[in-house]
């Protein structure tokens, strides 16, 4: 699976720890940036990670930041994305199986890397269910084109 991350100073450690773990699971990896642990404005990396998910140079995509919050907001203002800020492996899972996320975010303030990994490995191996939840999707698809 082609995979993009980002992260801004914040999350750049463990954007770094993930990187390395994809690689070994045998992805492949777009790294947006950023490149250091120096302030950066994490829209500038979201933005054009996010957009390149929608257009399918990447099939999903993993973004850091302190709290995992602020990249999903920026994340989800790209019509298209359904990214989900999880800190624990039940919603990683119910966030591809019910919401069909498509960027995972995290917060390298909030969660260890252990558990940064355990959360990715279900959150790349689960699946979207369909069915009553297709049609919530429907929904919101409706709305972000009017």
């Amino acid at each position: 699976m082609i995979i993009a991350i980002g992260s801004d100073h914040a999350g750049f450690e463990l954007k770094e720890d993930i990187k390395q773990y994809l690689i070994e699971l045998g992805h492949q990896v777009i790294d947006y940036g950023t490149n250091s642990s120096e302030m950066i404005d994490y829209p500038d990396i979201v933005f054009r990670l996010a957009e390149d998910v929608v257009q399918e140079k990447a099939e999903r995509g993993i973004v850091c930041c302190g709290t995992g919050v602020g990249v999903a907001i920026a994340a989800n203002k790209v019509p298209g994305i359904r990214a989900a800020n999880c800190h624990d492996t039940f919603s990683a899972r119910s966030s591809r199986e019910h919401n069909d996320a498509n960027i995972l975010t995290l917060g390298g303030r909030v969660i260890g890397k252990g558990l940064a990994r355990e959360i990715i490995k279900v959150w790349l191996e689960s699946q979207f269910l369909g069915g009553r939840h297709q049609r919530r999707l429907n929904k919101v698809k409706e709305y972000e084109n009017r």
